[in-house]
């Protein structure tokens, strides 16, 4: 049982890598948003293209609010928070039980 311990553990290290990985992709999306960025800059266009898909699904689902603002990003963010919270840490804590 240690084998599928050490497997959860090291599958909930890596989703919870990926996770923080994807929040700090997502804030440079939020920032290059508020400047003037360059569309034509490679990593201009790969934080956009690896954003776009599920910032897009989101904005679809929103109400249109007034002033323009764009709350899609906070829905993710919210999101992520709850994934590392909740899936993450059930996974370590199955892993520890398993132990």
């Amino acid at each position: 049982m240690f084998m599928v311990a050490h497997l959860l553990e090291a599958t909930a290290t890596v989703m919870n890598l990926l996770l923080q990985f994807y929040m700090w992709v997502l804030i440079a999306r939020v920032v290059i948003s508020w400047v003037n960025a360059d569309p034509y800059n490679p990593i201009v266009r790969a934080i956009i293209s690896a954003t776009e898909p599920l910032l897009y699904r989101i904005r679809r689902s929103l109400p249109i609010f007034g002033g323009g603002i764009d709350f899609s990003p906070l829905v993710v963010f919210a999101g992520i928070i709850f994934l590392q919270t909740f899936l993450v840490r059930s996974l370590f804590d199955l892993a520890v039980r398993l132990q």
